[in-house]
């Protein structure tokens, strides 16, 4: 290895590639590369630290693969000797991050001795270890242990080199230096068994750690922890940055019969941010593929492999896939970017009910930027089609149907359905709700005996999912009924038109005035700008048998709240978005909590204090001998969504996130509280707010001279931890009247000894106004007295039901 470093090494290779059709030729020199017996040595005390994550290879041998270019991608590190050992360290740098780490190791912290790792890497790695071994007198050349370990690690390299190909080919035909490199470690051998551990330069955190897990017949990467590394989080490294803006997609899409196989154009504006402008990023559904690209009409390569564990540590049911022009773009020029794209993402479920596979994900995309949208629909003319946009056009051509669409404002995704359709629509103001009906009953409806109803994984965005309460059967099977979705539109287009206009008045203008509601078969909803995804039963409408023999919670979640939700997307999600899956919650609570009050508006307060009694029985409940609620705090977001306990996801995130936006509305009173629902549609309009924005926007509404002035106490406990406390009341009444003295303690239970709430106590008396104190609570009894001049009637813990807690 020469002096002058791996970025100018890195860049050379990735100029003469090229010219040469470069990735998919380096992709195959990565997975063919294998390890090399003459570069096998024997190594003591070297140490690789990725910011915040270390590895220290004590004693072992270290086998290199083949170069790819001028310097190999991959390493074998095995410990194979008497004493031998290697050593990863990682500190999680808050709590949430220790107690997810602890769920799965025991441990807040990272520190495993292990036996073997497999090492991929970019940028300065393999400089920075020669470096190492160089300067080492006992480090020696050992090919003969080389020519032992090559063929028995081979296999394994080979096949996670090919997991990770498209970030290792992205790096080095983009020529990336250390500060823009990528570090993958398969670690096994010690205590916790087998392990990943990532460090990627271009990710919004930086590290993860955590491992491929299986439950259900269904495949997991349960992340243990991860986060930003500690230059980002102080501020001397920038966070990434998107390498492009993507600013005006111009789709044309073709639903080629019989199959409805979608065939797609999309042309899009692009913009170079950063970087080399050799290769560029995108996202897709692995249920489409690209056929071919160009850059302003000049053919640009197109790399999609199928890179397995990558794609599974993303997440969200994407492919990654690259764009490598003919030319080096230039960063800060427009650019139009055209793609050829192709996949089978419409499923007919019968009765000519169709349902949209890759709602959010079936034209490329990267980051899910703001962006302006003309969507163009060919299909057959037997059919309907809606889409997100005001229509422009739409008109009969042969056998086809043509519709075009247009976003009025960026927004971040668009979306399509298709079915035959009744539909009726509701004007109120300025904004118009269209509601669409199948015309035939889907298969799953017609009746028959009924079982359980399954509920499916959610889909990509798993934040933009409303999914109900866990789902049982009714009670018996279901009598014969001629149950019509048709039958409920009017009434349930005035219900959506309501939520509507309830919500614009407090929120401000939707993204689009106009609201298009169309069926999904299945047992969720889901909300893009100006285009709403609702499940069938909502259709049915409460007095349907299907419906009634739900439980109470389940036939509100289908006839009440589910519309009202995805209404509420429209402004948190669609105005208003989050900076990263881990404040993703703050959307879905914001939705669900806008639906509750929109139904406490029509329906009381005792119809919401019934839906949050629900919610807290469901974090409460035990599985696998611990409570829901403990399986993470709600600022892992998706990560919750584990083999560990896949529903956790749905109820901590829905249904404590719900509770969070209760307990700050009485904290501030309902109306500072919608004050600060419009400002935070005002201050975050189409941008991203994160946890920490948001908590300090709300402290700005707190009444004066609250405890907690900041909420970071608040936020501390309900937001980056866990648990939910009992607390139990007890009084005395000492005296005669009117000098009594009343006594009041309160117990807290079933918490860490950290936590703490802040309950009031109410003292009624009958006609006289009540008094009311506010107890803190701590592993101590909490105890006031109070000098009365008659008896109290009642003495209540939490009456407004302002505290998430077990109250007795």
């Amino acid at each position: 290895m020469n002096k002058c470093g791996a970025g100018p090494i890195i860049l050379a290779l990735a100029t003469r590639l090229l010219h040469a059709g470069a990735a998919a030729d380096l992709a195959h020199k990565i997975t063919q590369a294998g390890l090399d017996p003459e570069g096998c040595y024997r190594v003591r005390d070297l140490t690789l630290t990725k910011d915040d994550l270390r590895l220290y290879f004590t004693e072992g041998y270290m086998i290199f693969g083949k170069p790819v270019g001028d310097a190999p991608v991959s390493a074998v590190f095995v410990t194979g000797m008497q004493g031998g050992d290697g050593e990863i360290l990682a500190l999680a740098p808050n709590k949430s991050e220790r107690q997810s780490l602890a769920s799965y190791t025991a441990s807040p912290n990272l520190d495993e001795h292990f036996k073997v790792a497999v090492l991929l890497f970019t940028g300065e790695t393999y400089r920075d270890l020669m470096a190492q071994i160089r300067e080492n007198a006992f480090n020696k050349k050992s090919p003969e242990m080389g020519l032992t370990l090559a063929p028995e690690w081979a296999s394994v390299t080979r096949n996670l080199a090919a997991s990770f190909e498209s970030r290792l080919v992205l790096d080095l035909l983009s020529g990336a230096g250390a500060s823009q490199g990528f570090f993958f470690a398969a670690i096994g051998g010690g205590p916790l068994g087998n392990f990943d551990a990532i460090y990627d330069s271009r990710a919004r955190q930086q590290i993860t750690i955590g491992r491929v897990g299986y439950r259900d017949n269904r495949t997991f990467f349960d992340v243990w922890t991860a986060f930003e590394s500690r230059p980002v989080r102080n501020g001397t490294r920038a966070a990434p940055a998107p390498e492009f803006d993507l600013y005006d997609f111009r789709i044309d899409a073709t639903l080629q019969p019989p199959d409805l196989r979608l065939q797609v154009v999309t042309r899009v504006k692009v913009k170079p941010t950063s970087g080399s402008g050799r290769v560029f990023p995108f996202d897709l559904s692995r249920q489409m593929r690209v056929r071919s690209a160009s850059v302003d009409g000049q053919p640009a390569e197109v790399f999609e492999p199928e890179s397995m564990r990558a794609n599974l540590i993303q997440g969200q049911g994407n492919d990654l896939f690259l764009l490598i022009p003919a030319q080096p773009l230039t960063p800060g020029r427009e650019y139009e970017f055209e793609f050829h794209h192709e996949g089978a993402v419409i499923a007919d479920v019968g009765n000519k009910v169709y349902a949209v596979g890759s709602r959010a994900n079936w034209y490329p995309n990267r980051g899910l930027q703001f962006a302006r949208f003309d969507l163009t629909f060919h299909y057959p003319k037997e059919l309907d089609l809606v889409a997100t946009g005001e229509l422009l056009s739409d008109s009969v051509e042969g056998e086809s149907r043509v519709t075009r669409r247009k976003a009025s404002t960026p927004i971040r995704m668009a979306g399509f359905n298709l079915g035959v359709y009744e539909r009726t629509k509701i004007v109120r103001g300025t904004e118009t709700v269209e509601l669409c009906s199948n015309r035939n009953l889907e298969h799953a409806l017609i009746p028959r005996p009924v079982e359980p109803v399954q509920i499916p994984p959610p889909a990509f965005p798993r934040r933009r999912v409303m999914q109900p309460p866990t789902l049982g059967g009714p009670s018996g099977p279901s009598e014969p009924q001629t149950a019509n979705p048709a039958a409920r539109l009017r009434e349930l287009a005035d219900d959506i038109a309501s939520a509507f206009e309830f919500m614009a008045a407090r929120f401000g203008p939707p993204p689009l005035s106009t609201l298009t509601v169309s069926p999904v078969p299945g047992t969720f909803g889901q909300g893009f700008p100006g285009l709403i995804y609702l499940s069938t039963l909502s259709y049915l409408g409460p007095n349907n048998k299907t419906i009634a023999g739900l439980r109470d919670s389940q036939q509100l979640f289908f006839s009440e709240m589910l519309y009202a939700h995805e209404t509420a997307h429209q402004w948190w999600g669609n105005v208003v978005a989050s900076s990263g899956y881990q404040h993703d919650w703050l959307l879905e609570a914001l939705a669900n909590y806008s639906a509750l009050l929109y139904l406490e508006k029509h329906k009381g307060i005792r119809a919401t204090d019934s839906v949050l009694s629900e919610y807290r029985s469901d974090l409460l409940a035990s599985q696998n001998g611990r409570t829901v609620e403990s399986a993470g705090p709600i600022a892992l977001g998706v990560r919750l969504l584990s083999s560990q306990n896949p529903t956790a996801w749905r109820t901590i995130v829905y249904e404590k996130g719900t509770w969070i936006m209760h307990m700050l509305r009485r904290r501030m009173g309902d109306a500072r509280f919608l004050a600060f629902l419009a400002e935070l549609r005002r201050r975050f309009e189409w941008k991203s707010v994160d946890t920490e924005g948001f908590r300090l926007l709300a402290a700005g509404f707190l009444p004066p001279k609250s405890p907690d002035p900041k909420l970071e106490a608040f936020f501390d406990q309900w937001v980056y931890s866990t648990g939910i406390p009992t607390l139990r009341l007890k009084y005395s009444l000492a005296g005669k009247a009117p000098a009594l003295k009343l006594t009041v303690t309160v117990e807290q239970s079933g918490v860490d000894d950290e936590f703490s709430v802040s309950a009031p106590v109410e003292i009624q008396f009958g006609k006289a106004k009540p008094v009311t104190r506010l107890v803190r609570s701590s592993s101590e009894p909490a105890v006031f007295t109070i000098a009365l001049r008659q008896a109290p009637a009642k003495v209540v813990l939490d009456p407004g039901n302002s505290v998430l807690a077990v109250k007795k």
